[in-house]
């Protein structure tokens, strides 16, 4: 049997599309099949296709400066130096050059999900890109395009162009889709521009890894290229967005996995409104009930949950939202607000739409018996506050890379020096002018985008504090911890 691939699909990326209801164009309905006949997919097609651009990414070349290894030097002029301690006092033979990398460039697809210009698209698709490029359906006209926000977590990225009167796609609510519906997947696979495929919704609330773990499945063609395209109702409607394949070759045999229109349109919501996505938590670890008890009797455990339907709670985070809402290990979740849960996806899809803060109303057993609890979402630093990145501002510094010279005298290969401190979190953690940054919480720091990046992905994690190492001007190690939000 060949190895099972899941590809989330690269370089030709294909996107797809989101956006705020009250901007969704009113559809007619579509023509319905006759009886016993094949459904008419023609009017999808036909209202999607305009809505789906082509995307074009480039990351331009640069100047990198590289470590390599050189041991035969060191040993022709110190012959002994291996038994006798080599790289002691040297280097290890241990050199530096400069490389440039080449020029990058990936094509994709977006969709317009509104009419002044905004589109949604993989994160993938646009990261690291130093040039976007968009063209409309048909090759009618071309924009250059800017990123307004993206989110590693979800794959998932909103990019403007400066136009008006575009064709906005409509958006349907995924929660509504239905296994067995008919599908259409709309984008670029395989650098064929403006191609449709069509199938049927597999199955809901997939697991699928890290990420957007409750995720459409669907049989509908999906190849290297549409990446983020548009997964579409017989309506014309989007109902997903494709984000990865899963099969026995990396192409197209087996099934696609499309983000569902419910996480979409939140995460766009949230880049509009916050610049990041708000993410809630729930506090808890655990797996389907089902899946726990046959894990159990593989052990020769037989369990009596009173349901095999539902959520087991495998553990409960100290001060998380379930915790402060007394749920304990050994509790089994089956229904949210009223809605039942039969799967961990399905947990998942319900609290990807919230935002810290938000209350739910959980319904559990424990030892068979039925109890309800009202918790707070909270964010991953354990509060219900907003959770903004932080822009490189909030250091208070300016900031250069290291000279030749500099290199050359410390013996180091790169950094960021500190060139002025202006108040702000360097001044309070007590980091110098004229400190050299190399690495902040174990990432080399070889530009000022790697150091705003660095604050931006810490800002809104768990332990938002910047670990930096780095050196003084006088060669001497330093470390300091900056935290990045107050207590």
């Amino acid at each position: 049997m060949k190895k099972i691939v899941k590809s989330i699909l690269p370089a030709v990326y294909l996107m797809v599309i989101a956006f705020s209801t009250a901007s969704c164009n009113k559809t007619q309905a579509a023509p319905a099949a006759a009886p016993g006949q094949p459904v008419d997919l023609t009017y999808a097609a036909d209202k999607a296709l305009p809505s789906v651009v082509y995307i074009k990414s480039v990351i331009n070349s640069k100047v990198q400066t590289v470590e390599y290894a050189d041991p035969f030097e060191d040993f022709f002029s110190d012959p002994f130096g291996g038994f006798f301690g080599r790289g002691q006092n040297g280097n290890n033979g241990s050199r530096k050059r400069q490389v440039q990398t080449p020029r990058q460039a990936a094509a994709g697809s977006g969709v317009i999900i509104s009419a002044d210009g905004y589109i949604v698209t993989n994160n993938h698709v646009v990261d690291g890109a130093d040039e976007l490029t968009v063209t409309l359906n048909e090759n009618s006209k071309e924009y250059s395009a800017r990123i307004v926000g993206a989110d590693k977590t979800t794959d998932l990225a909103l990019i403007k162009i400066d136009a008006k009167n575009l064709p906005a796609i409509a958006i349907a609510n995924s929660d509504n889709v239905k296994v067995g519906e008919w599908v259409l997947a709309i984008g670029n696979p395989l650098g064929l521009n403006n191609t449709v495929t069509a199938g049927i919704i597999s199955a809901k609330a997939r697991q699928m890894g890290e990420g957007v773990s409750s995720m459409i499945q669907t049989d509908a063609a999906i190849n290297q290229g549409n990446s983020g395209g548009a997964l579409v109702n017989t309506r014309g409607e989007l109902v997903g967005i494709n984000a990865m394949i899963y099969s026995q070759t990396g192409q197209n045999i087996g099934y696609g996995f499309a983000i569902p229109t419910a996480i979409m349109n939140k995460v766009v919501a949230d880049i509009k409104q916050y610049g990041t996505v708000q993410r809630a938590m729930i506090g808890i670890k655990g797996s389907d009930v089902s899946t726990y008890v046959d894990v159990e009797k593989e052990k020769g455990n037989q369990l009596d949950l009173g349901t095999m339907e539902g959520i087991y709670v495998a553990e409960v985070v100290e001060d998380g939202a379930a915790a402060s809402a007394g749920l304990k290990k050994g509790d089994v979740i089956t229904s949210i607000d009223g809605q039942k849960i039969k799967k961990f996806g399905e947990l998942q899809g319900i609290i990807a739409q919230k935002r810290p803060g938000d209350k739910l109303t959980v319904t559990y057993l424990r030892n068979k018996k039925s109890h309800s609890a009202t918790l707070t979402l909270k964010n991953e630093q354990g509060t219900t506050k907003v959770v903004k990145n932080a822009d490189l501002d909030v250091l208070g510094g300016t900031f250069r890379a290291v000279t030749s010279s500099q290199k050359e005298q410390l013996n180091i290969g790169y950094g960021l020096q500190v060139a002025k401190i202006s108040g702000g979190r360097l001044k309070e953690a007590g980091v110098p002018q004229g400190f050299i940054i190399q690495r902040v919480n174990e990432q080399p720091m070889k530009s000022v985008e790697d150091l705003q990046n660095a604050v931006k992905e810490t800002s809104t994690s768990k332990d938002p504090v910047l670990f930096i190492q780095g050196v003084f001007p006088t060669g001497r190690k330093g470390y300091f911890a900056v935290p990045l939000v107050n207590e």
